[in-house]
């Protein structure tokens, strides 16, 4: 058994929740038990996560549900998230930002280590801080595309405007805007890989030459609580479970 101000503590200090400037308010966004033996995992605060995590006493999610002033009013849905975690003495955890720029346990450096990126360095500007990864991998965008899928269990949606053998890769977890396709043309990428790639994102890539491989939202931020999920449980002793909630997103 481990209390919860251990955890809060271990997980400030290794994700440098504090250091990262960001719109969620990360950290420990409600209280629960003192004491913790299940911790569940999830990438979005949601009822359906909640719900599953009935049992548990802390869950830790990659989109909280404090965003700046959102909390600002406890009514609607707000009230009912709140509401069933106090019932139900969980503790809510969140780590927005600091989760996609992580070195070692993020979404994007995960990513480049299961696809095993090579020379990697940051990438993707966002808010004077760069949230993502770039590195190298000679491959066909076609296999690239394939193994994505097989891996992610997800399904692609793709903008094949450049090469089809592909080397210089850029890695960019979630919402993968306009601004971060920019940058990948300017820096003369191949290929960027992203959750979702907007409206605003194919002309650039078009006329860029750039290919783009949108893998999903939900798909490309499952990877950075799996990587803390693994690590809480060899250090704590704790039972952890990944809440599996996708929105096909």
């Amino acid at each position: 058994m481990v209390l919860l101000k251990e955890i809060v503590e271990f997980l400030d200090g290794e994700l440098g929740i504090k250091d990262v400037a960001d719109s969620s308010n990360n950290g420990l966004q409600v209280s629960g038990n003192k004491e913790v033996k299940k911790v569940a995992f999830a990438v979005d605060a949601c009822m359906e996560v909640f719900e599953k995590a009935k049992d548990f006493d802390m869950v830790i999610v990659h989109h909280g549900i404090s965003w700046d002033d959102s909390l600002k009013y406890l009514t609607g849905i707000n009230y009912l998230h709140v509401k069933f975690l106090i019932n139900n003495n969980i503790a809510l955890y969140a780590a927005h930002l600091p989760l996609d720029k992580h070195p070692k346990h993020g979404n994007n450096a995960e990513f480049c280590r299961i696809f095993g990126l090579k020379h990697l360095h940051g990438f993707g500007n966002y808010h004077e801080q760069m949230i993502g990864f770039a590195g190298e991998k000679e491959i066909s965008l076609n296999d690239f595309v394939n193994e994505i899928n097989k891996k992610l269990n997800t399904k692609c949606k793709v903008f094949d405007f450049g090469k089809k053998q592909i080397k210089k890769i850029a890695v960019v977890s979630g919402n993968g805007g306009s601004a971060i396709i920019r940058e990948a043309v300017s820096k003369d990428f191949d290929c960027i890989v992203t959750g979702e790639a907007g409206h605003s994102s194919y002309h650039i890539a078009k006329e860029g030459n750039l290919n783009v491989i949108a893998a999903g939202h939900y798909a490309t931020e499952t990877l950075g609580v799996k990587a803390m999920m693994n690590i809480l449980k060899d250090k704590f002793g704790v039972e952890v479970k990944f809440i599996d909630a996708p929105s096909g997103l």
